[in-house]
């Protein structure tokens, strides 16, 4: 799971790094203050610390920026204590609020439980996968701006792992064991058709790229 942190003391920020590093989290430390959104996008994390104090603009409107894309768990971090920035980080989307100055372990607490609380049951839900994209993981159907995406079968299954599984990185193996127990025969170049395939109706819908190859181990959507 990589965990996006948004902190501009730079101390703070590299011994939460080093700390989430150590439990087997991956990080990624901001560092265009004037463009989170766009590091967002690049970096896909799978939660986001975020800090309300920042240059350019503060966390809550970086929240609200990113709450365009994606509803990845935002965990604010910060040394205000009043109860209206804490209805506040609420209010533009956060799912958390921490108050400095914090022990490391209770953050890690917090991470894990909102962790479960957002992927455990993930599937059951309408998932936002970017760019105005919805997957239903009950009915396994995908929408754009509410508009359905003609998915086949195989299609939909294919995706269902992947927003399951999302933002980790999914392996050919895993597909074709998953696609297993469906009554379509897929073989190993059956797969690849169905994922440009599906790729391709995606792209022609939302006009982007969500389905991203991590080269020699699989495919993700970040």
């Amino acid at each position: 799971m990589k965990i996006m942190i948004v902190e501009d003391d730079e101390l703070l920020a590299e011994e939460i790094s080093s700390f989430l590093t150590r439990w087997g989290y991956e990080t990624a430390l901001a560092e265009r203050f004037d463009n989170i959104e766009e590091e967002f996008l690049e970096c896909g994390p799978g939660l986001i610390l975020m800090d309300i104090n920042l240059p350019f603009y503060d966390g809550f409107y970086w929240c609200g920026r990113i709450r365009r894309h994606s509803f990845v768990p935002v965990i604010f971090i910060s040394s205000r204590s009043d109860d209206r920035d804490k209805i506040m980080s609420l209010a533009q989307g956060g799912d958390d609020f921490v108050e400095k100055p914090f022990q490391l372990e209770l953050l890690k607490a917090k991470i894990e439980a909102i962790l479960r609380r957002t992927y455990q049951y993930r599937v059951r839900e309408r998932i936002n996968l970017g760019f105005g994209v919805l997957f239903d993981g009950v009915s396994k159907t995908a929408f754009c701006d509410g508009e359905e995406i003609s998915l086949t079968k195989t299609e939909r299954q294919v995706l269902a792992k992947f927003a399951e599984e999302r933002p980790d990185v999914v392996t050919r193996d895993t597909l074709m064991m998953d696609l297993w127990d469906t009554d379509e025969y897929v073989s190993d170049g059956t797969l690849t058709t169905v994922i440009c395939r599906l790729r391709n109706k995606l792209k022609s819908a939302c006009g982007e790229e969500l389905i991203l190859t991590k080269k020699g181990q699989g495919y993700y959507i970040p």
